[in-house]
């Protein structure tokens, strides 16, 4: 058996009061969660935005990104779901598959930042550095957990988990693809790449593109790192959640197209001659506060 260089032995959990007890993992979690936020808020307070509205939208997102979760789990574990679909209901059996709750969070915060006044296109340009961030770091959480192990690997950067766990892989002590950890330290390399562009002056107008460009890379990422995964494949050398992702980076490409196109036509902001302004919300920085 191949023995890996990279193991970890200690003890996944911590002990808070009592016998209460929370993962090393769920902890770094949610530190990645309140950095994303922090630095929404941030963006937001620079871009014109009121960052007390980055909580409504992180809050319209968590419906839809568990919704699409949960359909995700069922397309991939389709097999174990056939006789009793109804299963993928409780919250209890079964997991999440995170491509889908992407695309899910997405259609239900864009329409609660459609509500707040400011074009979504505004929203969804402010949204991809923090969401790249959630995505990268909250990968590597998973390390902390054993969860996310690909394939067994004779790599000398192979890892294998010891010790009584519980560990989130099966057959945690056989060496194999830390997959997690290329998939969040690829998605932090993409947000650098992103956040070394904006600096440079790319993406100024800020109609919802950069976020496009930012999903679409990470879906490619994730597409690309699949192939890694325990999973079967199922088609084209992917498994199930790898041809989600393609789908993913092939909707974010139609989006970039639709969104390019329309910025290159001609301007259509203003109303025809004789026609009042339609209603809008105030300006957020005068807009009274909830």
């Amino acid at each position: 058996m191949p023995i890996a260089v990279l193991t970890f032995d200690f003890d996944p959990n911590v002990k808070l009061v009592g016998d209460l007890t929370v993962r090393w993992g769920s902890i770094a979690l949610v530190g990645a969660i309140i950095a994303a936020l922090v630095l929404a808020g941030l963006l937001a307070r620079s871009g014109g935005l009121r960052p007390d509205d980055v909580a409504f939208v992180a809050v319209g997102i968590v419906p839809g990104a568990v919704v699409g979760a949960r359909l995700g789990y069922l397309i991939v574990r389709a097999e174990a779901f056939a006789s009793t679909p109804e299963l993928v209901l409780d919250p209890s059996i079964g997991g999440l598959e995170l491509g889908l709750a992407v695309v899910g969070g997405f259609l239900t915060g864009s329409y609660v930042a459609s509500l707040l006044g400011p074009s979504v296109g505004r929203w969804l340009h402010l949204a991809a550095l923090p969401v790249l961030l959630v995505l990268g770091a909250g990968k590597l959480t998973m390390v902390l957990t054993g969860t996310g192990q690909g394939l067994p690997s004779v790599a000398d950067w192979a890892t294998a988990y010891l010790g009584p766990g519980p560990w989130g892989s099966l057959v945690p002590a056989l060496p194999s693809n830390p997959s997690q950890a290329y998939e969040g330290l690829a998605t932090l390399v993409v947000l650098a790449i992103l956040t070394v562009a904006l600096l440079l002056g790319a993406f100024r107008s800020r109609d919802g593109r950069l976020f496009f460009v930012a999903i679409g890379l990470w879906a490619v990422v994730r597409a690309i790192v699949s192939t890694t995964w325990r999973d079967p494949v199922v088609a084209a050398g992917l498994t199930a959640g790898g041809l989600i992702a393609v789908g993913i980076a092939v909707g974010c490409a139609v989006a970039l197209l639709i969104l390019t196109v329309r910025r290159s036509g001609p301007a259509t902001d203003a109303p025809p001659a004789g026609q009042a302004d339609p209603i809008a919300w105030p300006d957020p920085e005068t807009r009274p506060r909830f």
